[in-house]
Protein backbone atom coordinates (compact mmCIF):
# COMPACT_ATOMS: atom_id res chain seq x y z
CA UNK A 1 0.00 0.00 0.00
CA UNK A 2 1.42 3.37 -1.20
CA UNK A 3 2.47 5.85 1.80
CA UNK A 4 3.02 3.17 4.35
CA UNK A 5 6.73 2.83 6.36
CA UNK A 6 8.34 -0.20 6.42
CA UNK A 7 8.47 -1.89 10.36
CA UNK A 8 11.26 -3.91 11.61
CA UNK A 9 11.14 -6.04 14.72
CA UNK A 10 14.82 -5.95 16.25
CA UNK A 11 16.01 -8.30 18.50
CA UNK A 12 17.78 -5.89 21.59
CA UNK A 13 19.75 -8.81 22.62
CA UNK A 14 19.80 -9.71 26.76
CA UNK A 15 20.43 -6.39 27.51
CA UNK A 16 23.93 -4.89 27.39
CA UNK A 17 23.86 -2.16 24.73
CA UNK A 18 26.56 -3.47 22.85
CA UNK A 19 25.41 -7.08 22.23
CA UNK A 20 22.99 -5.58 20.12
CA UNK A 21 23.43 -6.97 16.22
CA UNK A 22 25.56 -4.58 14.30
CA UNK A 23 22.31 -4.37 11.66
CA UNK A 24 20.00 -3.60 14.63
CA UNK A 25 22.21 -0.68 16.38
CA UNK A 26 22.53 0.64 12.07
CA UNK A 27 19.03 0.87 12.11
CA UNK A 28 18.27 1.96 15.89
CA UNK A 29 20.06 5.14 14.21
CA UNK A 30 17.99 5.46 10.87
CA UNK A 31 14.29 4.85 13.09
CA UNK A 32 11.99 7.53 12.48
CA UNK A 33 9.61 6.18 15.49
CA UNK A 34 11.29 3.10 18.29
CA UNK A 35 8.63 1.21 20.15
CA UNK A 36 10.15 -0.31 22.65
CA UNK A 37 9.65 -2.83 25.93
CA UNK A 38 10.16 -3.09 29.03
CA UNK A 39 13.81 -4.37 29.64
CA UNK A 40 15.21 -2.01 26.85
CA UNK A 41 18.17 0.10 28.59
CA UNK A 42 18.57 3.49 28.25
CA UNK A 43 22.03 2.92 26.83
CA UNK A 44 20.34 1.13 23.91
CA UNK A 45 17.96 3.83 23.54
CA UNK A 46 20.49 6.52 23.54
CA UNK A 47 21.78 4.83 19.92
CA UNK A 48 18.28 6.06 18.55
CA UNK A 49 18.73 9.53 20.42
CA UNK A 50 16.89 11.10 17.17
CA UNK A 51 13.45 8.67 16.91
CA UNK A 52 10.72 9.35 18.69
CA UNK A 53 10.52 6.57 21.60
CA UNK A 54 7.18 5.01 22.28
CA UNK A 55 7.15 2.42 25.21
CA UNK A 56 5.29 -0.65 24.95
CA UNK A 57 6.56 -2.38 28.07
CA UNK A 58 5.26 -5.81 28.88
CA UNK A 59 6.63 -7.33 32.50
CA UNK A 60 5.26 -10.64 33.35
CA UNK A 61 2.63 -9.54 36.83
CA UNK A 62 3.12 -6.11 35.95
CA UNK A 63 0.39 -3.35 34.48
CA UNK A 64 1.62 -3.28 30.99
CA UNK A 65 0.53 -2.59 27.44
CA UNK A 66 -1.67 -4.62 25.80
CA UNK A 67 -0.60 -6.64 22.82
CA UNK A 68 -3.74 -5.46 20.77
CA UNK A 69 -3.01 -1.78 21.75
CA UNK A 70 0.95 -2.43 20.74
CA UNK A 71 -0.37 -4.26 17.74
CA UNK A 72 -2.78 -0.84 17.09
CA UNK A 73 0.27 1.33 17.16
CA UNK A 74 2.83 -0.33 15.08
CA UNK A 75 -0.26 0.08 12.59
CA UNK A 76 -0.67 3.76 13.21
CA UNK A 77 3.17 4.00 12.98
CA UNK A 78 3.56 2.49 10.06
CA UNK A 79 0.95 5.51 8.65
CA UNK A 80 3.02 7.94 9.70
CA UNK A 81 6.42 7.19 9.61
CA UNK A 82 8.78 5.51 7.22
CA UNK A 83 11.41 3.68 9.24
CA UNK A 84 9.34 2.29 12.47
CA UNK A 85 11.68 -0.19 15.04
CA UNK A 86 10.09 -2.49 16.72
CA UNK A 87 12.58 -2.64 19.61
CA UNK A 88 12.43 -6.04 21.45
CA UNK A 89 14.15 -7.69 24.28
CA UNK A 90 16.05 -10.92 23.47
CA UNK A 91 15.12 -12.22 19.70
CA UNK A 92 12.08 -11.20 18.67
CA UNK A 93 11.19 -14.64 17.27
CA UNK A 94 11.34 -16.22 20.33
CA UNK A 95 8.87 -15.47 23.37
CA UNK A 96 8.42 -12.04 21.66
CA UNK A 97 4.79 -12.20 20.36
CA UNK A 98 5.99 -11.80 17.27
CA UNK A 99 3.20 -13.90 15.29
CA UNK A 100 0.71 -11.70 16.56
CA UNK A 101 2.83 -8.39 15.65
CA UNK A 102 3.54 -9.95 12.24
CA UNK A 103 -0.36 -10.69 11.48
CA UNK A 104 -1.21 -7.46 12.18
CA UNK A 105 0.82 -5.86 10.12
CA UNK A 106 0.75 -8.55 7.28
CA UNK A 107 -3.11 -7.71 7.71
CA UNK A 108 -2.78 -4.02 6.43
CA UNK A 109 0.21 -4.85 3.53
CA UNK A 110 2.52 -2.95 5.86
CA UNK A 111 6.28 -4.51 5.03
CA UNK A 112 7.95 -6.05 7.38
CA UNK A 113 11.86 -7.36 8.05
CA UNK A 114 13.20 -8.86 11.48
CA UNK A 115 16.17 -8.59 12.48
CA UNK A 116 17.54 -11.07 14.86
CA UNK A 117 19.00 -10.50 18.44
CA UNK A 118 21.00 -12.39 20.85
CA UNK A 119 18.59 -14.55 23.11
CA UNK A 120 19.44 -14.23 26.93
CA UNK A 121 19.83 -18.12 26.90
CA UNK A 122 23.18 -18.60 24.94
CA UNK A 123 23.92 -15.04 26.68
CA UNK A 124 23.86 -16.53 30.04
CA UNK A 125 25.74 -19.83 29.26
CA UNK A 126 28.69 -17.11 27.86
CA UNK A 127 28.45 -15.36 30.83
CA UNK A 128 28.95 -17.79 33.09
CA UNK A 129 30.73 -19.61 30.94
CA UNK A 130 28.59 -22.80 30.51
CA UNK A 131 28.20 -24.60 27.38
CA UNK A 132 24.54 -25.57 27.29
CA UNK A 133 24.99 -28.97 25.14
CA UNK A 134 28.47 -31.19 26.13
CA UNK A 135 29.49 -34.11 24.05
CA UNK A 136 28.73 -37.07 25.52
CA UNK A 137 26.53 -35.71 28.27
CA UNK A 138 23.95 -32.93 26.45
CA UNK A 139 22.97 -32.98 22.49
CA UNK A 140 19.58 -31.51 22.97
CA UNK A 141 18.20 -28.21 24.65
CA UNK A 142 14.73 -26.94 24.97
CA UNK A 143 13.79 -23.61 25.47
CA UNK A 144 10.88 -22.86 27.51
CA UNK A 145 8.34 -21.06 29.97
CA UNK A 146 5.27 -21.81 32.31
CA UNK A 147 2.91 -18.93 30.68
CA UNK A 148 0.27 -19.48 29.02
CA UNK A 149 -3.00 -18.08 26.64
CA UNK A 150 -5.74 -18.16 28.78
CA UNK A 151 -7.12 -20.92 27.18
CA UNK A 152 -4.40 -23.07 27.12
CA UNK A 153 -3.59 -25.41 30.48
CA UNK A 154 -1.86 -23.79 33.14
CA UNK A 155 1.00 -26.20 34.03
CA UNK A 156 2.11 -27.42 29.70
CA UNK A 157 4.06 -30.95 29.81
CA UNK A 158 7.59 -29.79 30.62
CA UNK A 159 10.11 -30.85 27.64
CA UNK A 160 11.72 -34.30 27.70
CA UNK A 161 15.56 -32.51 26.34
CA UNK A 162 19.35 -33.11 28.34
CA UNK A 163 19.23 -29.19 29.07
CA UNK A 164 16.34 -27.32 29.88
CA UNK A 165 16.07 -23.56 29.89
CA UNK A 166 13.02 -21.65 31.38
CA UNK A 167 12.44 -18.21 30.45
CA UNK A 168 11.04 -15.89 33.13
CA UNK A 169 11.79 -18.58 35.25
CA UNK A 170 11.66 -16.75 39.22
CA UNK A 171 8.22 -17.01 39.84
CA UNK A 172 7.54 -20.32 38.13
CA UNK A 173 10.73 -21.84 38.54
CA UNK A 174 10.35 -23.87 41.78
CA UNK A 175 7.21 -25.94 40.64
CA UNK A 176 9.08 -26.74 37.24
CA UNK A 177 11.82 -28.41 39.80
CA UNK A 178 8.70 -30.28 41.96
CA UNK A 179 7.46 -31.70 38.46
CA UNK A 180 11.08 -32.56 37.83
CA UNK A 181 11.61 -34.49 40.78
CA UNK A 182 8.22 -36.17 40.52
CA UNK A 183 9.13 -37.63 37.16
CA UNK A 184 11.98 -39.10 38.76
CA UNK A 185 14.99 -36.33 37.82
CA UNK A 186 17.63 -36.49 40.64
CA UNK A 187 18.05 -34.20 42.92
CA UNK A 188 21.84 -33.31 42.73
CA UNK A 189 21.11 -32.16 38.86
CA UNK A 190 22.84 -28.93 38.64
CA UNK A 191 21.00 -25.56 37.99
CA UNK A 192 21.94 -22.08 37.38
CA UNK A 193 19.99 -19.17 37.53
CA UNK A 194 20.98 -15.93 36.34
CA UNK A 195 19.03 -12.94 37.10
CA UNK A 196 19.90 -9.59 34.65
CA UNK A 197 21.78 -11.30 32.27
CA UNK A 198 24.72 -8.93 30.54
CA UNK A 199 23.94 -6.10 32.63
CA UNK A 200 25.81 -4.70 35.44
CA UNK A 201 24.05 -5.81 37.95
CA UNK A 202 23.76 -9.47 36.87
CA UNK A 203 23.47 -12.18 39.38
CA UNK A 204 24.44 -15.77 39.58
CA UNK A 205 23.30 -18.58 41.49
CA UNK A 206 24.29 -22.12 41.13
CA UNK A 207 22.49 -24.81 42.92
CA UNK A 208 20.29 -27.90 42.57
CA UNK A 209 16.82 -29.21 41.50
CA UNK A 210 16.61 -29.94 44.64
CA UNK A 211 17.56 -25.94 46.30
CA UNK A 212 15.57 -24.92 43.42
CA UNK A 213 12.56 -26.65 44.64
CA UNK A 214 12.78 -24.44 47.71
CA UNK A 215 12.53 -21.64 45.75
CA UNK A 216 14.07 -18.69 44.76
CA UNK A 217 13.46 -15.86 47.48
CA UNK A 218 16.86 -15.58 48.50
CA UNK A 219 18.53 -15.89 45.00
CA UNK A 220 18.30 -13.90 42.08
CA UNK A 221 14.75 -13.64 41.97
CA UNK A 222 14.75 -11.37 45.26
CA UNK A 223 15.70 -8.26 43.41
CA UNK A 224 12.72 -8.18 40.93
CA UNK A 225 14.79 -8.54 38.11
CA UNK A 226 14.39 -10.79 34.67
CA UNK A 227 15.35 -14.62 35.75
CA UNK A 228 16.68 -17.11 33.60
CA UNK A 229 16.88 -20.86 35.01
CA UNK A 230 19.01 -23.28 33.23
CA UNK A 231 18.96 -26.92 34.34
CA UNK A 232 21.09 -29.76 33.18
CA UNK A 233 23.50 -32.49 33.58
CA UNK A 234 25.94 -29.91 31.14
CA UNK A 235 25.79 -27.45 33.93
CA UNK A 236 28.22 -28.96 36.05
CA UNK A 237 30.98 -27.01 37.34
CA UNK A 238 34.39 -27.75 35.42
CA UNK A 239 37.27 -29.20 37.57
CA UNK A 240 38.96 -25.77 37.63
CA UNK A 241 36.25 -23.40 36.35
CA UNK A 242 36.76 -20.09 38.17
CA UNK A 243 33.75 -19.63 40.98
CA UNK A 244 31.18 -16.86 40.19
CA UNK A 245 31.63 -14.72 43.64
CA UNK A 246 33.53 -12.04 41.93
CA UNK A 247 30.16 -11.42 39.42
CA UNK A 248 27.69 -11.83 42.19
CA UNK A 249 29.19 -9.17 43.82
Amino acid sequence: MAGLGKVYLVGAGPGAADLITVRGARLLAQADVVLYDALVTPEMLALCEHADKISVGKRSGQRSTAQAVINEQLVECARKYQRIVRLKGGDPMLFGRADEELRALELEGIEVEVVPGITTAVAAAAATKQPLTKRGVARSVAFFTSSTAPDHPEHPALPETDTMVQYMGGREAAATAERLLAQGRRPGLPVIAVENCSRPDERVLRLTLADLAQGLDAGPDAAGGPVLVMIGEALSRREHQPDDAARDA
